[in-house]
């Protein structure tokens, strides 16, 4: 089984990039389950969401406490909350910034790669400038990065499961798939 844990703030699209990522690991032939958790300060605050994807069905039906890899969607997330809890060594990080990654604990312990998905759904005209609707980017960027699941499924889960936009969040999907760097 593969665990993902998302991290980011309310509003900004965690809850349904978690479930674009199941439904394109579905796709692709697998059982998943997604699901949220917040508190009742959504908006800004600090949100997970989490994927589990697996051959065979799922039955565990609690929060991921060891996931194998990490969606981070607001980069300050990483100074104020330990994201990296009960990360499994080796896992990917795919970290949503237009910074350099300088932290060399996570760079020596962890694949850790990044995207400027804020400017890629501002070109698309996903979300407003206050607040980027990045979750179609960042899934396009941990299908690049990591090679779990192809972009192939990542756009036709953005076909089924999202309302509006369609091909600005296709595109914005593949632009992150092609834009992505791998740090470490």
């Amino acid at each position: 089984m593969i665990e993902i844990r998302t991290h980011g703030r309310g509003g900004q699209g965690s809850v349904i990039a978690s479930e674009i990522l199941a439904d394109a690991f579905f796709h692709e032939g697998k059982f998943v389950q997604a699901f949220p958790a917040f508190g009742v300060e959504r908006r800004g605050a600090p949100v997970m969401a989490f994927t589990r994807v697996s051959d065979s069905q799922i039955r565990e039906r609690c929060q991921i406490y060891q996931p194998d890899h990490l969606v981070v969607l607001d980069r300050v997330l990483i100074e104020t909350v330990n994201i990296t809890e009960g990360l499994k060594e080796g896992g990917w990080i795919i970290i949503n910034t237009n910074s350099e990654i300088e932290n060399s604990e996570l760079i020596e312990k962890f694949h850790v790669a990044t995207i400027d998905a804020n400017k890629i759904a501002l070109k698309h005209r996903l979300g407003s400038r206050a607040t980027p609707i990045v979750n179609t980017s960042i899934i396009g960027a941990f299908a690049g990065a990591t090679g779990l699941v192809s972009i192939k499924a990542v756009k036709e889960a953005i076909e089924g499961f999202v309302p509006l936009k369609k091909e600005a969040n296709m595109q914005a999907a593949e632009d992150a798939c092609n834009e992505v760097k791998i740090i470490s």
